[in-house]
């Protein structure tokens, strides 16, 4: 738009509206202010100036106020009352008087009579050569955003209660970052790289159905962010090929996804005559494949929802059978336990099938095989057994409710271990928990003793199992939580760690004291024996090499050829 093209502003501004659908006095009035702007940038922002659209020749005109006065103060914004009456204007003190700023080039010659009549009191002439131009190009600039503006409003309004819904588009093209560029008819959306599906390729012209993630209104390209990875993606394609799910008798609860692998979803019915697994696959798996097809080959797992979290799990863990649950409530973990030929389905390639599980259930999963198993009941009830007090019917009925280390009946309560069958009161209680403090003690002290008289270099790992009072559990705690050393521990706040860790601010303190002991009293002697043990390895081994071998030895004291021929005959009598 140019200088002259501003000579049909109105029909401009009336052809933009019809073909955007955007309302011409909003136009209109942007146009206004940013004009009004511009002659402020011009003219100087002291000045009293107003833009208004002139309906009758479709342009839009400037006007500068000047208020009369006795003495001027402000040139730029007062008169004086004997120049308003030299020029014949009829004015009181304290009257408003308005101009017209002639800016536009039709009217060159009225601003030339202008600048002769009022040049001085106006001082516009400089800057009024200038402002044309730039008011020409701010009118362009300007209705061109506002149009963009108003288009994106529009599309908005259209658009956002699709958020959270399937769309269908065309792929138009590929920008920098893999990201794609969707057709959606009245305007564009955007497959960024992050939301794509792992293994699935496109080619301009392309049909897609995605769903709709977000709608930002303020983004600087195309505001409707679409998602082929979403776990929603799997929902809503369901709810388009399964009416039941559509109406709402057939409810997914959960869903895991691995985009371009495999899912696994969860559903539950309102109605005892509907299955809702069978009502999900459809008659010989009509249903599921279509959602397959869709997903371009992704396997879906579809299980029943159960409010038995066990139950549940074993549903979810399909296809593999589950011989044993056991619920760690407090972690909010569960041990499965499978054949053990059964034990690479479980957990599936790669660690599939169990991870999609969790996800789906959102507990903590660990399999493990039938054989296996057993032999870590049997190092719980030899650990157990270590307890003084603790006989083998004792040892048994303690694993049976749950306990599988020491340091977990040190940290039971009185009143869990009274409930044990075979603890008579609360005072055998407290000496089965004071006797298991001195069983974790005696064995964090031996693991000590071994380092110390052994060549193998520390992990931290190694480090933070001598702390005291760190059994397997706090150790797989402290772990999972992001402490991988003592001297994080060490560190921690207490309330923090017990936050964290989910291990009770009790415990947590008497980690970090026991953290601290081992960084200022322990560490240093383990480190010092360890190196004399490997120094004195070192030297016993030095001293071996320069040894003699036994063949060696044997070599030196047989006698010489030499020495064999000097000797004397045996006599006869000998």
């Amino acid at each position: 738009m140019a200088a002259a093209g501003l000579d049909d502003l109105g029909s401009i501004v009336t052809q933009v509206a019809q073909e955007k659908g955007i309302d011409p006095e909003v136009l209109i009035e942007t146009m206004e202010v940013a004009i009004l702007k511009a002659a402020q940038a011009a003219f100087g922002p002291v000045r009293e100036l107003e833009a208004r659209y002139n309906r009758e020749t479709g342009n839009i005109d400037l006007f500068q106020y000047m208020t009369v006065v006795e003495q001027v103060t402000e040139p730029e914004r007062e008169i004086s009352l004997e120049i308003a009456r030299n020029h014949g204007l009829e004015a009181e003190v304290g009257e408003e008087l308005g101009f017209q700023v002639f800016w536009h080039p039709r009217d060159a010659e009225k601003a030339r009579q202008q600048d002769k009549e009022f040049g001085a009191v106006l001082d516009m002439k400089q800057a009024r050569s200038t402002f044309g131009r730039i008011a020409a190009q701010t009118a362009k600039q300007v209705l061109l955003q506002r149009v963009r503006d108003a288009e994106r409003d529009i599309i908005y309004g259209e658009y956002r209660d699709r958020q959270g819904q399937l769309i269908r588009g065309i792929i138009r093209r590929f920008e920098k970052g893999h990201n794609i560029v969707v057709d959606l008819g009245r305007t564009e959306g955007v497959l960024p790289a992050r939301e794509q599906t792992p293994r699935e390729t496109y080619r301009p012209g392309d049909r897609i159905i995605a769903y709709v993630k977000s709608i930002d209104r303020d983004a600087r390209g195309p505001m409707i962010i679409l998602s082929r990875s979403a776990p929603e993606l799997v929902v809503k394609l369901f709810e388009a090929e399964v009416p039941e799910v559509d109406e709402g008798i057939v409810r997914i609860e959960s869903v895991a996804r691995e985009p371009g692998a495999r899912s696994k979803i969860a559903v539950m019915t309102r109605d005892s005559d509907v299955d809702p697994v069978g009502a999900c696959v459809g008659i010989k798996g009509s249903r599921v494949q279509a959602v397959v097809q869709e997903l371009r080959g992704e396997k879906i797992d579809i299980v029943p929802y159960d409010s038995d979290p066990a139950r549940y799990i074993i549903n979810a863990i399909q296809p593999a059978d589950v011989n044993k649950v056991i619920v760690d409530e407090a972690d909010h973990r569960m041990e499965l336990v499978v054949p053990d030929e059964k034990l690479s389905l479980a957990i599936g390639r790669k660690g599939q099938n169990v991870r999609l599980a969790s996800q789906l259930t959102g507990w903590k999963l660990d399999i493990i095989s039938e054989s296996k198993f057993k032999q870590m009941e049997e190092e719980a009830l030899d650990a157990l057994r270590e307890i003084d007090g603790v006989a083998e019917d004792l040892a048994r009925a303690m694993y049976r409710l749950g306990f599988r280390a020491r340091e977990e009946v040190a940290e039971a309560t009185v009143e869990e271990l009274v409930s044990i069958p075979g603890v008579a009161d609360a005072q055998h209680a407290e000496q089965l928990k004071a006797s298991a403090e001195a069983s974790m003690e005696r064995h964090r002290q031996e693991r000590i003793l071994q380092a110390a008289h052994s060549n193998v270099p520390f992990t931290d790992r190694d480090r933070l199992r001598f702390v005291r009072g760190v059994g397997q559990r706090a150790l797989q705690l402290l772990e999972e939580s992001g402490y991988r050393s003592v001297e994080d521990l060490a560190r921690e706040d207490p309330d923090r760690l017990a936050l964290r860790t989910g291990l009770g601010i009790k415990k947590a303190q008497q980690l970090q004291r026991g953290a601290e002991v081992f960084i200022d009293h322990e560490a240093g002697s383990i480190e010092e024996a360890s190196a004399r043990y490997k120094a004195a390895q070192q030297a016993a081994a030095e001293e071996a090499k320069s040894a003699p071998t036994v063949a060696e030895q044997a070599a030196a004291e047989r006698p010489t050829e030499a020495e064999l021929t000097e000797a004397p005959e045996p006599s006869e009598k000998e």
